[in-house]
């Protein structure tokens, strides 16, 4: 057997139970692909993150249940929290080399700031089945990777349904759908669902903020910002539009650690 360490981390709270989980598997080399969505098929979290250690910087890699992903903010907050705290790396600043490119985090007293790209979303029209799927229309359609659905309240985002019939005839590819609004106690909020995916709705989705950070900081007038995703589990961001990257600040929290026993071919 080929045995491999995980450590399944809460993200995006300070709270067990809470935020966005993840299951963390640092490699000394890739697997296969097919191997690796197997796995995160298995352990059907919202994301399954990999790493792998390269000279003076991680390469990394994100799967859902359904597919490999091409930017999780949540799962790169698991493992840079994993790094800082459970294996030893010290350095201040993690870079990791992705699909994406190149995301640095900066580990601060148990915080964690992820430098992700900026997706400025524009203006577009909503597919008609995800249209008719809900129970209450938007009143400002934009699309970036996601589509972004503006909404007056916070009440309208909470009280969002969604006839699921109807919104998975759509296939997004990477993207999922972000519904927000401004919000009561923080500055705005917001909920993720994607399309025929396993996981329906997505608990903290720090990729979304790429698309979230720089329409907020326009609206409001404001570079730095506070934001609740309205999940279930709920999740809490601080948030800022830098020059050329959004950057979103969280904590991750330790649920369990052990091992994968894989059979060796």
């Amino acid at each position: 057997m080929k045995d491999l360490d995980f450590f399944h981390v809460d993200a995006f709270t300070s709270s067990l139970f809470g935020g966005n989980p993840a299951c963390v598997i640092p490699l000394k080399e890739w697997l296969s692909d097919e191997l690796l969505l197997k796995i995160a098929k298995e352990n059907g979290l919202p994301e399954t993150v990999f790493f792998v250690n390269f000279e003076d910087h991680f390469h990394i890699r994100w799967f859902t249940p359904d597919l490999e992903m091409d930017l999780c903010g949540h799962a790169t907050l698991a493992t840079a929290y994993v790094l800082a705290t459970h294996l030893g790396f010290n350095e201040r600043f993690i870079r990791f080399e992705s699909k994406s490119g190149l995301i640095e985090v900066e580990a601060n007293q148990g915080k964690f700031t992820l430098a992700l790209p900026i997706r400025e979303g524009i203006f577009e029209t909503l597919p008609e089945e995800i249209y008719d799927s809900l129970s209450a229309k938007p009143d400002v359609v934009l699309k970036a990777r996601d589509f972004m659905l503006v909404y007056e309240n916070e009440q309208a985002i909470r009280d969002i349904q969604i006839d699921k019939s109807l919104f998975d005839k759509v296939n997004l590819g990477h993207g999922g759908v972000i519904f927000t609004a401004p919000g009561d106690k923080v500055d705005f909020v917001s909920r993720f669902f994607t399309p025929q995916s396993t996981i329906f709705e997505d608990p903290v989705t720090g990729s979304a903020h790429c698309t979230l950070i720089p329409y907020w900081s326009k609206r409001l007038n404001k570079r730095q910002m506070r934001a609740t995703q309205l999940s279930a589990r709920v999740g809490d961001l601080e948030c800022e539009l830098g020059e050329n990257n959004v950057f979103v600040t969280g904590r991750a929290v330790l649920y369990s650690k052990g091992i994968i026993s894989l059979p060796v071919h």
